[in-house]
């Protein structure tokens, strides 16, 4: 290849061998051509049924235990050929660009251009602590009251500013900022440092039902919280017709149909054809 092109391709010493421009330039340009051979071979295979191959998505922590659990357990069962690697990420990534086949996140960041399947129903948002804390430091009444509060803050990674807390304020909508003694990067860990009796977090409803039911957690202010949209499957039209997503599309609302028909269990809707 180098005597084709006339130019090294490789910086090669006895310890390492690296790219030069030229072999980065050749990789470049060689990458979406050798996508779409993949792409074709997994149509073909697919005309016999079976669909294979890594099916990469981007997706937040929460994705797991809200949305994705059911479906990678189905997925492993009926597609052993599909690799479904999930990739953890709190950024709102540019999936296309850093080749991912989708992406999860809530619906109201998606841009427009992007098929959309529903993967959770919409949910509150709550204001959790634990019994040991609220023995210690009493519960806020008021929104004014979480100034006085240790309050477990959250830093968005792309902006790496302090998220003010999505808040309803005798129903209009309001950002509170709030300070504490600890800060995460991730709904999850706010909720381990909330169990752990450290302050107060601000978090989804769903992941905490369980911690809530069973007194491990408590809720305050709850006249304060809002409605978010819920988790969205998301990806390009085009993508769709790669036969790994569409196994796993296909499992995501066969799951969903069957939790609908269990009461107050209605979880998947897709949201635009696909």
């Amino acid at each position: 290849m180098e005597e084709r092109i006339g130019q090294p391709l490789f910086a090669r010493t006895t310890r390492s061998v690296a790219l030069t421009e030229a072999g980065e330039a050749l990789v470049a340009a060689a990458e979406p051509a050798l996508e779409d051979i993949a792409d074709r071979m997994e149509r073909i295979r697919s005309v016999k049924g079976r669909a294979s191959g890594l099916l990469r998505i981007n997706a937040p922590r929460i994705a797991l235990p809200l949305a994705l659990m059911p479906i990678l357990s189905a997925m492993a069962e009926r597609y052993p050929d599909v690799t479904v690697e999930i990739a953890a990420d709190e950024r709102l990534s540019d999936i296309v660009g850093e080749g991912f086949d989708a992406g999860i996140r809530l619906g109201e960041m998606i841009a427009e251009d992007m098929v959309t399947v529903r993967l959770t129903q919409p949910f509150r948002t709550v204001i959790v602590a634990s019994p040991a804390y609220v023995g210690r430091h009493g519960k806020p009444r008021t929104l004014a009251d979480l100034s006085n509060h240790n309050c477990i803050g959250y830093r968005l990674l792309r902006s790496r500013a302090l998220y003010r807390w999505d808040l309803n304020d005798r129903g209009k909508d309001i950002s509170v900022e709030t300070r504490g003694s600890v800060v995460v990067t991730d709904p999850l860990s706010a909720r381990d440092m909330a169990l752990a009796g450290i302050g107060l977090a601000y978090l989804f409803e769903p992941l905490v039902r369980a911690d809530v039911e069973a007194g491990r957690l408590v809720e305050v202010l709850r006249d304060t919280s809002i409605d978010e949209p819920g988790l969205f499957l998301y990806f390009p039209r085009r993508a769709a017709m790669a036969p790994k997503l569409r196994a796993f599309i296909d499992t995501a609302q066969e799951i969903g149909r069957a939790s609908s028909r269990t009461p107050g269990r209605k979880i998947f809707q897709q949201s635009k054809a696909v």
